[in-house]
């Protein structure tokens, strides 16, 4: 029995009416754009699914719910029986440039309609961030494109690169957070396992936290370690920074590294439920895959990374290098875990690049230092995974990009629905939809109209025309680590902002509907 089919047959005892969902009737005199029709709307708020039709003038909801044809003029109908009708999933974590490739093919391919970019401590600086903004709506986006400000890239702007800041050079740094905040960034984000943002300690993760909690807006944080040994510590630093500043605090791409113990996972969530029961808001993103992608860096030293030259490490402290990259290497799964991803070894893993070339792994990276390609790290364990998409606060995301080769990119939402998501499977329909849309949403306040332009995140009048009509039973991810850019199948329309972007499996229009979407804070 598929999914749509037995929504169907218990819908009379599903409806709630405490949801408002607008009136049972429209007004005669009015015309639409689009008539979706006869689909089963899960609306993104958790609820159960529920018969309605969705009615779109411009770019905005117009409507939902029971609608007499003849009685309506609608420019273009779409017959959705059978399908489940959604809200565009949004991404909490991604990447990639807009301005360079603006259609996001694989994103639509997977239903994601609005992703958030500056992740990681990265992004633009505070004095060009309405500027970037402004080329992002000049490149005609296909998708909606939110930033949060990057507090790497603002040590950098503030001149502080990779020493300690003074008193007043952290207050610098938060006048420069705020500035960002103002310009439209819907948040802070931190990436304390990169450079510099690893010399960052807690007085100046609470200054540059503490615009962020007067606008009450949200740190999302690449924390210090995802390592077994180090995870607790890490997510312990984030939830101090955000009781100490009063920010809403967020664990960007939430994992533990090397670990199959699902009681520390555990563990690592009753810290957050601690935190929440103190009064601080506390939620996470996951990405539904059992590898990392990033820079090889991360498998060097501190003192073998930036600000140290990395020439003199080699010709005073080579043989410590070769050694700590070796047990390094061994203690991340050996050399076959680690799969280049950029670079002369792209889809070569470290131990077929040593054997082709008759050296050891640690010698391979040396070749290529801390600033050589990405790689995929098969280091994590999968039912550590779903423990934390489970998770009641956590929600989806990619941390993928068009380009990255990295499956993740190409598949991650759509995974999520087919393989995880049904009547026997980790999470709901509606729980997963949640996870990807309105719980997303309130995150960074999308679904705020005071927040936000256009509210969105939910299939509710007055939100924009982000929607998706698809069979769950027919959604695949295709995407493999041997070939990461096969694009996932099923989504049978996409609309962004009310117009329709994707059907059969391809673009249906020449120009980008989305928008680089502006966070508003309240003077």
């Amino acid at each position: 029995m598929s999914r749509v089919f037995a929504f169907s047959c218990v819908l009379a005892g599903l409806l709630l009416p405490a949801l408002s969902y607008g009136p049972e009737t429209t007004d005669n005199s009015s015309s639409y754009d689009w008539h979706i029709r006869g689909g089963t709307v899960v609306d993104g708020t958790g609820a159960p699914g529920r018969a309605a039709d969705v009615l779109i003038r411009g770019d905005t909801i117009a409507h939902v719910g029971a609608v007499d044809p003849d009685t309506i003029d609608a420019t273009r109908t779409f017959d959705a029986s059978g399908r489940v009708v959604t809200p565009g999933f949004i991404d909490a974590h991604a990447h990639g440039n807009p301005t360079d490739t603006p259609r996001f093919r694989s994103f639509l391919a997977m239903g994601v309609t609005s992703i958030l970019l500056g992740q990681d401590g990265g992004g633009p600086e505070a004095q060009a961030f309405s500027d970037r903004l402004s080329a992002v709506e000049r490149a005609n986006p296909f998708v909606n494109v939110g930033y949060l400000i990057g507090h790497n890239t603002l040590r950098h702007e503030a001149g502080i690169g990779y020493d300690t800041p003074t008193a007043a050079e952290r207050r610098a740094l938060a006048d420069l957070v705020a500035q960002g905040l103002d310009a439209g960034a819907f948040g802070l984000s931190t990436g304390l396992e990169y450079d510099p943002g690893t010399q960052a300690q807690m007085p100046e993760l609470v200054a540059i936290a503490e615009p962020v909690a007067a606008r009450n807006a949200v740190v999302m944080s690449h924390v210090r370690s995802e390592d077994a040994a180090d995870i607790e510590a890490s997510i312990d630093e984030l939830l101090t920074q955000g009781r100490r500043s009063g920010a809403h605090v967020h664990a960007a791409h939430l994992k533990i590294v090397l670990s199959d113990d699902t009681s520390q996972a555990a563990a690592v969530l009753d810290q957050m439920a601690a935190a929440r029961a103190d009064g601080r808001s506390v939620t996470a993103d996951v990405y539904p895959y059992t590898a990392s992608f990033t820079g090889i860096s991360i498998l060097f030293p501190e003192w073998a990374r930036p600000p140290n030259d990395y020439e003199t490490v080699l010709e005073t402290r080579k043989n410590e290098l070769r050694t700590y990259l070796t047990r390094r290497v061994r203690q991340r799964n050996g050399p076959e875990a680690t799969l280049f991803g950029t670079g002369e070894w792209t889809g070569r893993t470290l131990a077929e690049v040593a054997d082709s070339t008759e050296r050891s792994p640690a010698e391979v990276l040396m070749d290529l230092g801390p600033d050589g390609p990405s790689a995929a790290y098969f280091v994590m364990d999968e039912t550590v995974m779903k423990r934390f998409l489970a998770a009641e606060r956590s929600v989806v995301s990619s941390d993928g990009s068009p380009t990255m080769r990295h499956p993740r990119g190409h598949g991650a939402f759509a995974r999520v629905l087919a393989r995880y998501t049904g009547p026997d499977a980790l999470l709901s329909l509606e729980e997963a939809v949640h996870k990807m849309t309105g719980r997303t949403a309130a995150i960074v306040d999308l679904n705020e109209p005071d927040r936000v332009r256009t509210p969105r995140g939910l299939v509710r009048e007055g939100y924009a025309a982000d929607l998706l009509a698809f069979d769950p039973d027919a959604v695949q991810d295709r995407a493999t680590f041997s070939q990461p850019h096969r694009r996932a199948r099923g989504m049978q329309r996409v609309w962004v902002n009310g117009t329709l972007t994707w059907a059969a499996d391809s673009l249906t229009t020449a120009t980008g509907a989305g928008r680089a979407l502006r966070a508003r804070y309240a003077p």
